[in-house]
């Protein structure tokens, strides 16, 4: 039996659609294809062990897994709960009915539990312009996913909880962000304040100018002068950022992982201190 479940891989800052087939067959065989890197091809081991520590199993037939377009590199462990869901649904385990609804993505845990994954923002902007009903992930990244809004946002802790909905067994309440509330509440939620500094009046008259004005700044000194302090609140008086400048600020943060479990959009301007040793390879990542 033929079953697609649907993903989504990340390149850049913006999300493509991956339709993983899977296909089971007579035969005792895994077959894994379509451009799949090495956290890709684990997967079976790791689905292996999650459906059998939740009451179900890995079919001893032919499986074969195509991850289409094949031309894209498929990297990381977010496919393992897309997967795996093919793989009940191909073997007539769990319904195929609604599987095609939704774009699945987590990373399984041994026990069948999902961890965090990247990407997810770009991931959802996707998912609903390509127009799935909603999509399905690890409960941590679900009020980051729920920023988009006109998709369901499904977040659950485990494979067993993301095969009972879709076999209609219990109903999943989505989760539901305001973006806009959630972006004026944060907007004064900084750690730091230009106001703490006491003293340094000549550089705290630099940077308010160099703010005002749109300018370059370079603060030179020896250490423990506080230059990175200062330069670490200069964000604090600038302007804030609009409502797009946050949700593309929060795409690149969730694209690098940086956005935190349980966290959704990010509404301060962010703020990096690369030691000055720091290669330009590893600056760019």
């Amino acid at each position: 039996m033929l079953v697609k479940t649907y993903g989504s891989a990340v390149s850049g800052i913006d999300a493509t659609t991956i339709t993983v087939e899977v296909n089971v067959s007579p035969g005792v065989n895994f077959f894994l294809v379509g451009l799949p890197d090495s956290a890709v091809k684990e997967s079976q081991q790791r689905i292996d062990a999650a459906l059998k520590n939740n009451g179900f199993r890995l079919p001893g037939k032919m499986i074969t897994v195509n991850m289409a377009p094949a031309d894209i590199r498929k990297e990381g462990s977010s496919y393992d709960l897309t997967i795996a869901i093919g793989i009940l649904a191909a073997s007539e385990q769990i319904t195929a009915e609604k599987v095609g609804d939704y774009v699945i993505m987590g990373e399984l845990s041994l026990d069948g539990g999902l961890q965090p994954i990247k990407g997810v923002l770009p991931i959802a902007i996707n998912a609903r312009e390509k127009g799935f009903k909603g999509i399905i992930l690890p409960q941590q990244n679900a009020e980051e996913a729920a920023i988009v809004t006109g998709l369901n946002v499904y977040g659950i802790k485990n494979i067993k909880e993301a095969i009972d909905f879709l076999n209609g067994d219990i109903q999943l309440e989505p989760t539901v962000v305001n973006a806009t509330e959630t972006f004026y509440t944060q907007l004064s939620l900084a750690d730091v304040d230009f106001a703490d500094v006491k003293g340094q009046e000549n550089i705290k008259r630099s940077l308010e100018i160099a703010a005002s004005g749109g300018h370059n700044v370079i603060l030179i000194g020896p250490p423990g002068a506080g230059k990175t302090m200062l330069a670490k609140r200069l964000p604090t008086i600038l302007p804030p950022l609009t409502l797009d400048e946050a949700l593309e600020t929060t795409k690149i943060h969730s694209v690098a992982g940086k956005v935190g479990s349980g966290k959704g959009l990010i509404a301060s301007r962010p703020f990096r201190a690369p030691h000055h040793t720091i290669s330009e390879l590893t600056l760019s990542q």
